[in-house]
């Protein structure tokens, strides 16, 4: 990457990387994925903090800084691209004084496998990830999730937004209509759509690089792949398969399914089981 192409960090990043390297604490990283902001971590970056550790939770590069304000600027989201979210990632952790715990959902997840790959994590946890290169299952639930963006080739340069039924199907099939209504209406912003056409495709581009995960670096770090069982987006089959490329590598690589879990376990009411199984994790293998 030459300094021209180097990522530039948002100033509340910067200070969120000074705060981390001024605390002497080991650091988590958070990475979210489309239809959400980072603020959505707020209650894992909680929790880890009381357990002992300094977190962080940069954006997508460029990401408005509320709901509000990403439902207004549906555009603000379009054109982002799997390889350059990650750079920008890494420029973070560039940043820091040690390597930190990585943790991310959905295609957070296949972004914090990336950055794992790089050698840039000391342990990595990701939850419900987008399948990367090499990963086979495309689930009839997954291609239905996707279909508001895929049936679509222009959308591959939007921001584009779910509905209701379309999140409701998607993220919270295993919540009652109250509950999921809620979600819909505190975390839900537009996406990138670029991110889904680079997975849906990446098998049978033989150039897509975008989505494809170093699984065989022996700096690659602990490695907890946890996925829900009745997640639509991210069906076990996806996640699974994930695990069975990753256990190849030499170091530790754990799988864990949720129990009735959708789309949504980052941050539905059974937040804290996932974050949990998390955190003794990172706890178990020294982040």
């Amino acid at each position: 990457m030459t300094d021209a192409e180097t990522p530039t960090l948002a100033d509340w990043e910067l200070a969120e990387i000074e705060r981390a390297n001024e605390s002497g604490l080991p650091p988590v990283l958070f990475v979210h994925g489309l239809w959400l902001l980072s603020s959505s971590w707020q209650p894992w970056r909680d929790l880890f903090e009381e357990a002992g550790y300094i977190t962080l939770a940069p954006g997508w590069p460029d990401d408005p800084a509320t709901v509000a304000e990403a439902r207004e600027h549906p555009e603000a989201f379009a054109k982002k691209m799997v390889q350059q979210v990650t750079d920008h990632y890494i420029a973070a952790i560039s940043k820091l004084d040690r390597a930190p715990v990585v943790i991310g959902h959905s295609f957070g997840g296949l972004i914090a496998q990336k950055i794992a790959g790089e050698g840039a994590a000391s342990v990595t946890v990701s939850i419900d990830n987008a399948p990367f290169k090499g990963v086979l299952p495309l689930p009839v639930s997954a291609l239905k999730s996707a279909s508001p963006v895929l049936t679509n080739p222009a959308n591959a340069g939007k921001g584009v937004s779910l509905t209701w039924e379309q999140f409701q199907y998607g993220w919270v099939n295993n919540l009652d209509e109250e509950e999921g209504r809620h979600l819909f209406e505190t975390f839900h912003v537009p996406a990138a759509g670029a991110p889904l056409f680079e997975a849906a495709f990446a098998n049978v581009n033989p150039f897509s690089g975008e989505t494809a995960v170093d699984s065989k670096n022996p700096d690659r770090g602990p490695l907890l792949i946890i996925g829900g069982e009745n997640d639509h987006t991210v069906p076990p089959a996806i996640t699974n398969a994930s695990y069975k490329i990753q256990s190849k590598n030499p170091g530790v690589t754990e799988e864990i399914t949720i129990p009735g879990r959708g789309h949504s376990l980052v941050i539905d009411s059974g937040w804290r089981e996932v974050a949990d199984e998390a955190l003794a994790f990172v706890q178990r293998y020294g982040g």
